[in-house]
C-alpha cells in the first residue's frame, strides 16, 4: 500500500492569548495527546516573549518564584545569537532562551477543523523550570494520565513527570531524568513486570552518534537498567534522534514514531526535523524488528517549511482508530498540526530486521 498523509493545522499562535498583555505568543506546538470520552486532549507548548523592544538590549524572559513571569534585559554587546531560539551570554559563556514556555490544554474532535483552547495550564513552579516547561508526552496507565515534559533552567534541560485523572489539575512528581535528557516517553503497560521508557541523553563528548536509550522502573519515579536502543544511521538523523509520541501497541509489536534531525548546513540554522517509524518487539522492546529506511513524514507544507524554526516536523502525540493513525506534531516550532494515514500501509513500509 502507498503511504499517503492528510495534513491539517489545528492551532496557530493567534488562537492562544498570551500570559501577559505586553507579551506575544510565537508558537503553539509539540502537543501531548490523550483521548478522553471521544475527544482528543492536546496539552500544547505555548512559547511567548515580550513585545517591547529596547534599543541596545535583548529581552530574555523567565519565571521567578516571587514575581512570576519577568524579563531580563541584557546588553546586545554581551549577547551572541546562536540561532532563533538561543543566545550565548559573552561574559559567562552560558546560554539563554529567547522565549519562555508553558503548557496549555486544548480539545479537538475529529470533525472539527481547529482545536478549542481552554483555561487549564501547566506553568513553571520550581527553579528547575525557570526557563519554561516544554514538549509534553502523555501516556495513560490504568486510570491515570502520566505526562513527561522538559524542565528548562540554569541547571540544564531535564525531564520531569506530572499526572492527572481528569485534566482539570495536575500532580507534579519532580525530575525523573536529570540534565541533559529529553524526549522521554512511557510505554502504556508494564513489560516483564517493569515500567519502560525511551529517553534521549545528550552527551557533550561525541564518542558516538546521537541515540535513543531505554530504561526500566518499578514505580515510574526511579529509573535504571539503562541501555542504548538506536543511534541514527542516515544523514537525515545525524544531529539527533529521539522518541516522538509514546509507543502504541499493534499486532506486530510496539510502533514508535520517532524524530531525526539533520546536522545544520550553516551557522544560525537548526537543521531539518523529520519523522520516521520503528517496530519494537512486544516482549523485548530492546529488539528492533523493523524500521523505515527513509523519513515517513517530512516538512513539505508551507507551515512546516517556515516559522519560528523552519523545516520542522516534530511528532509528539498519536491516536489510532480502526486503521487510521493520526500523528499530532509541531510544525515549524509555530503550529500544532495533525497528519493521518493508514496504519497498515505504514507498517507494510517498514524494513524488517
Amino acid at each position: 500500500m502507498t503511504l499517503h498523509w492528510e495534513r491539517q493545522v489545528l492551532l496557530r499562535p493567534e488562537d492562544v492569548p498570551p500570559s501577559r498583555s505586553d507579551w506575544e505568543v510565537i508558537g503553539v506546538f509539540n502537543p501531548g495527546v490523550a483521548v478522553v470520552d471521544g475527544q482528543v486532549m492536546l496539552l500544547v507548548r505555548v512559547a511567548e516573549r515580550p513585545r517591547e523592544r529596547r534599543a541596545g538590549y535583548v529581552a530574555l524572559p523567565r519565571w521567578d518564584a516571587a514575581q512570576g513571569f519577568l524579563v531580563d534585559w541584557v546588553s546586545e554587546s554581551d549577547v551572541e545569537a546562536i540561532d532563533s531560539r538561543i543566545v550565548r551570554i559573552r561574559s559567562t559563556g552560558l546560554v539563554r532562551l529567547t522565549f519562555v514556555s508553558h503548557l496549555r490544554l486544548a480539545r479537538h474532535t475529529p470533525s472539527a477543523t481547529v482545536a478549542w483552547v481552554g483555561d487549564v495550564r501547566l506553568e513553571p513552579s520550581a527553579e528547575w523550570e525557570e526557563f519554561g516547561v516544554e514538549d509534553p508526552r502523555i501516556t495513560r496507565i490504568g486510570d491515570r494520565y502520566w505526562i513527561t515534559y522538559v524542565a528548562v533552567s540554569r541547571h540544564g534541560a531535564a525531564t520531569a513527570l506530572a499526572s492527572t485523572v481528569d485534566f482539570r489539575g495536575f500532580e507534579r512528581h519532580g525530575i525523573i531524568f536529570p540534565p541533559e535528557n529529553k524526549d522521554v516517553v512511557l510505554f502504556p503497560e508494564q513489560i516483564g513486570g517493569h515500567y519502560v521508557a525511551l529517553h534521549r541523553p545528550t552527551t557533550a563528548t561525541p564518542f558516538s552518534r546521537p541515540a535513543m536509550w531505554l530504561a526500566r522502573s518499578n514505580d515510574l519515579l526511579h529509573w535504571g537498567r539503562h541501555e542504548p536502543l538506536f543511534a541514527g544511521e542516515s544523514d537525515w538523523e545525524d544531529e539527533r534522534v529521539g522518541a516522538g509520541p509514546p509507543p502504541i501497541r499493534v499486532v506486530d509489536g510496539w510502533l514508535e514514531i520517532y524524530h531525526g534531525n539533520r546536522r545544520p548546513a550553516r551557522p544560525g540554522e537548526v537543521g531539518c526535523y523529520q519523522a520516521a517509524a520503528m517496530l519494537l518487539d512486544a516482549d523485548n522492546p530492546t529488539r528492533i524488528r523493523g524500521r523505515s529506511v527513509a523519513p515517513i513524514l517530512a516538512p513539505s507544507e508551507p507551515y512546516e517549511q517556515s516559522g519560528f524554526v523552519p523545516h520542522v516536523v516534530f511528532p509528539t502525540g498519536v491516536t489510532l482508530h480502526d486503521d487510521t493513525l493520526a500523528v499530532y506534531y509541531g510544525a515549524g516550532d509555530t503550529y500544532t498540526a495533525v497528519a493521518k494515514t493508514s496504519l497498515r500501509a505504514l507498517i507494510d513500509q517498514l524494513q524488517r530486521l
